[in-house]
């Protein structure tokens, strides 16, 4: 008998999920509310989701616990969510621009650009990076000729921004990614115009920008929507 041949894309979830997983062996209690969302996004996406759920709570709650300084929390916020999948979102969600609530990103196993930003910009936040110092920029990537969306956090006002993307997966600053061109950037409260690689023109309050609310009226609610597609079948 021939041994059974795996399928590199079962294998390669497989791993996904392990690495997901960074208290498997030394497990972080988990609060009320955390042991709900695992058990809400299990139910709803399946075992494997919530074992997601759980690597990411636990990840943020070991944060927590230990008191990470913002670089920490920037790599491992930044390393935990790039082993997602990326998918387009019609092809995952069946429209052309669905920005996904982190519950939804990580219940998926997958999403686009945007959805990746909104994970780690939430979980920065959760860490306790003040929103003054992180914002979401869209940019146009040159290497692939599309408007791409990555996480700016900036140590000082003043200071040249590093980046944090699905694509290149090293944090590194603004000034060392040639093939970004920032269009414009916002957080929790403002909206900015990205004229050159620096802080931009300020534009007024993010709230002008329609995903962005349907997505913080979605995130507090804690409503889910179920994919296309099952990447854990």
């Amino acid at each position: 008998m021939r041994p059974r041949k795996w399928a590199a894309p079962r294998i390669t979830r497989l791993l996904t999920i392990a690495c997901l997983l960074p208290g498997l062996l030394f497990a972080v209690p988990l609060a009320q509310d955390d042991q709900l969302a695992v058990k809400t996004v299990a139910d709803f996406y399946g075992s494997r989701a919530g074992k997601r759920m759980q690597g990411w709570r636990e990840l943020v709650m070991r944060g927590k616990q230990e008191r990470w300084n913002e670089q920490k929390s920037l790599a491992e916020v930044n390393r935990f969510f790039n082993q997602l999948t990326f998918l387009n979102d019609v092809v995952l969600w069946g429209r052309d621009d669905y920005w996904a609530a982190p519950m939804e990103f990580i219940g998926a196993g997958g999403g686009d650009c945007e959805d990746y930003s909104i994970a780690k910009y939430f979980s920065l936040i959760e860490l306790g990076v003040p929103d003054e110092k992180l914002r979401m920029v869209y940019v146009k990537a040159l290497t692939y000729q599309q408007f791409h969306m990555v996480v700016a956090y900036y140590p000082t006002p003043a200071a040249v921004p590093v980046i944090l993307d699905n694509i290149d997966g090293v944090i590194k600053p603004a000034t060392k990614r040639k093939d970004l061109v920032p269009v414009f950037s916002f957080n929790g409260s403002h909206l900015w115009l990205m004229k050159e690689r620096g802080q931009g023109q300020l534009a007024g309050s993010s709230s002008r920008l329609a995903l962005w609310n349907d997505l913080r009226s979605r995130f507090s609610r804690e409503q889910l929507k179920r994919p296309k597609i099952n990447l854990d079948d």
